[in-house]
């Protein structure tokens, strides 16, 4: 069943694509080659700042100079590093005209050891009221290049101190973004942090394949390298976070994708294989990435997160999140046309994924910028999970996923079809 299904993917996109050539570099044998060296114990989990994540970067350098990607500006390497800032509070305080603030309703995102803001700061004054989707809202401010001092409305009491989680790295900036939880509007104000500051590197993994006719028009295939580490080992539990699924099958694709277009030499856009660093900690490394960027010019992101298991339809089945946004997964249906493969819409979308991955930052500036994934996000076991093992993976189905990744993005690739762009007025 494998050989005749290779084969229909290849003629339905054109005759351009060899059976052969698809089969000779994605297959499951270096799926699982790739999957397990990244999900080994040796990694250690893949955690920001570890050895682990310098190991798996190396890695994956490795793959990407085996497989003949240039480098990001001809820098000699694929690393594409940038700096972190580690705030650890050590008090803050505050007054709304004239009356103290408690201090576990203040939580500052800064780089500043000594931060002082008042009513003639300039800082911009923001709300977060009841009705709003407070995930994609907290964002929007937190990235955002501004000072800002956001009143979040008392009914999100509860999930108030979990922001505190969200500061743990941060962009060098100049800019900070206090978050009062208060139903007052203040004429007058002032807060005052101080803050222990560490500074920190880490890096995308970044490799380029020039296109031949449209080399500003950018094509991005993307997954997320890092994980949660490992814990303190008892004899209950191991003690490393694989991360097999979470995202070692999506950088196993990235890999592989580059690997096969490098080899076929013929995309007529410019294609950028990246894996990114830091997400799990806040999406530092695709909001760098992003940054590099005009969106203009990039015309798609396919962006690979946990294809290791069935989806919720059964193999040869996988899911976009934002499916709605744009028609990119229409193209993806129409060069898939008569296979077993289908892409769903998210099932999912109580789930907010298409704002939780590596994508959201170019979505948000309109590209057409999709997760791919097979991750049943109402009952994956493994997920976050110490056991979330290559054992756990099927390998058949993931192969199968990512070459259908690769067949359904041709015309895209080849410059044949654009994708309709996010319209942005719909992101808050």
């Amino acid at each position: 069943m494998k050989k005749p299904f290779i084969l229909f993917l290849a003629l339905s996109a054109g005759g351009s694509l060899a059976a052969q050539d698809l089969d000779a570099v994605i297959n499951t044998k270096e799926v699982e080659r790739i999957e397990k060296i990244i999900s080994s114990d040796d990694m250690q989990g893949r955690a920001s700042f570890s050895p682990g994540i310098e190991k798996a970067a190396d890695f994956i350098c490795g793959e990407f100079k085996a497989a003949g990607l240039q480098t990001l500006n001809n820098s000699g390497s694929y690393r594409q590093t940038f700096t972190m800032v580690k705030a650890k509070p050590i008090s803050t305080s505050g007054t709304f005209d004239g009356q103290a603030l408690d201090e576990k309703n203040i939580i500052v995102f800064t780089t500043q050891a000594d931060l002082t803001v008042n009513n003639q700061s300039g800082y911009e004054k923001a709300f977060i009221r009841k009705d709003d989707n407070i995930r994609s809202v907290i964002f929007k401010y937190i990235q955002a290049d501004k000072d800002y001092l956001v009143l979040l409305d008392t009914s999100f009491a509860k999930i108030f101190p979990r922001l505190a989680g969200l500061k743990g790295q941060q962009f060098k900036s100049d800019h900070s973004v206090i978050f009062v939880l208060s139903t007052a509007d203040p004429k007058q104000y002032e807060i005052h942090a101080l803050h222990d500051i560490t500074e920190a590197k880490l890096s995308n993994v970044v490799g380029i394949l020039p296109g031949t006719a449209k080399k500003n028009e950018y094509v991005i295939f993307s997954a997320h390298y890092d994980h949660l580490g490992m814990v303190k080992p008892n004899a209950q539990h191991d003690s490393i976070y694989n991360g097999a699924n979470d995202d070692a099958s999506g950088s196993t694709a990235v890999i592989l994708l580059a690997k096969y277009f490098a080899k076929m030499k013929n995309n007529t856009r410019t294609l950028l294989f990246v894996t990114f660093a830091a997400e799990e900690i806040g999406g530092f490394g695709s909001q760098y990435f992003s940054r590099q960027f005009d969106p203009a010019q990039v015309v798609a992101m396919f962006n690979i997160e946990m294809i290791g298991t069935e989806s919720k339809w059964g193999t040869n089945s996988a899911y976009m999140t934002g499916y709605e946004r744009t028609d990119m997964g229409k193209i993806l249906e129409k060069n898939l046309a008569g296979s077993q493969f289908k892409f769903y819409p998210d099932p999912y979308p109580d789930q907010q994924l298409f704002f939780r991955s590596d994508n959201a930052t170019l979505a948000r500036q309109g590209v057409p910028a999709h997760s791919l994934s097979t991750s049943k996000m109402d009952s994956e076991k493994h997920y976050h999970q110490l056991d979330d093992e290559i054992g756990t993976l099927d390998m058949k189905n993931m192969t199968e996923i990512i070459r259908a990744i690769a067949i359904s993005s041709k015309s895209i690739v080849d410059g044949n079809d654009t994708p309709t762009r996010v319209d942005t007025k719909d992101l808050k």
